[in-house]
């Protein structure tokens, strides 16, 4: 599936404020079913972005693959099983998973972290992460702050090589140059990665914003929690961090929270309309606690 180029420049801002996708919704309770799972891992032709920044991913879960012709930098990984889809995605495009240099990591979930065991022993390429998320990659468990500590989720296989970077970070991979914006609260480790894509003497900041939904455990309180106290500061953080940061082209974990697909109009508000979704799902989450 190749898709015009100019088509992706950003996100239709009015579709992230209409309807909420199933990603965004902030029921709590089990992990996701076997039905989900599949239709997460559902196959997904790749296609290109813009300039150098194509979609490997799954139907339902984001990878990025953002090439250079010093080394590859792929962004996520999808639940395990997608590890092998992601793969064969770079080699449809005509690139070499062994030439992927590095890996970054949005959040430290089994839906978004799962695969990077896996991709990091098909590429060897060490993996970019916050702090905060080390521990669930290391051990392949969740830590009691994260507020989907306690569903019953698989287990995300251990990562070997991590390097940390630290909030506002530029980190050098071949001739790209990402940033790392802390933006915690949908776990304490959200990090959102930014960089430039350029074609011919246009280019355009592409953001990938992590995910911003105040999803939990039943037993996790958003209003008031002791693992977790600063939580609703952090979304506020983050909130106000995508509101005001430079976006020209918006990607998130799960591509229904930006209408990813199916959106392809030119807007320049993605980001802030994004999380102005966010906070309207986080304040709706509250009401509900003070029940």
């Amino acid at each position: 599936m190749e898709t015009s180029t100019a088509s992706f420049r950003a996100v239709l801002a009015c579709a992230l404020l209409g309807a909420v996708p199933a990603a965004l919704t902030t029921a709590t309770g089990a992990g996701p079913s076997a039905a989900q799972m599949a239709e997460w891992n559902a196959p997904q032709a790749p296609f290109k972005l813009y300039g150098n920044t194509y979609y490997v991913g799954t139907k339902g879960i984001t990878s990025i693959l953002v090439t250079s012709e010093y080394g590859h930098t792929l962004l996520d990984a999808g639940i395990p099983e997608a590890a092998t889809q992601i793969a064969r995605n770079i080699e449809t495009l005509g690139f070499k998973p062994a030439d992927v240099k590095a890996i970054l990591n949005t959040h430290a979930h089994w839906d978004h972290a799962g695969g990077l065991a896996t991709l990091q022993q098909l590429t060897g390429a060490p993996l970019y992460l916050r702090r905060a998320s080390e521990e669930v990659l290391r051990t392949g468990k969740l830590t009691r702050s994260d507020p989907q500590y306690g569903l019953k989720a698989p287990a995300i296989p251990p990562v070997k090589t991590i390097w940390i970077v630290s909030d506002e970070q530029l980190l050098g991979i071949g001739s790209n140059r990402f940033q790392a914006f802390a933006t915690p609260g949908h776990t304490p480790g959200g990090t959102t990665w930014s960089w430039d894509a350029c074609e011919k003497d246009k280019c355009l900041r592409m953001v990938y914003a992590d995910s911003l939904s105040p999803v939990s455990a039943d037993s996790f309180k958003f209003s008031a929690n002791k693992d977790y106290p600063q939580v609703l500061q952090d979304f506020e953080l983050s909130f106000t961090r995508l509101e005001t940061m430079a976006c020209d082209v918006l990607i998130t974990p799960h591509p229904e929270q930006s209408q990813l697909f199916e959106r392809a109009n030119k807007a320049d508000k993605g980001c802030k309309a994004y999380a102005q979704a966010a906070r309207a799902k986080l304040a709706e989450r509250l009401a509900t606690e003070k029940r």
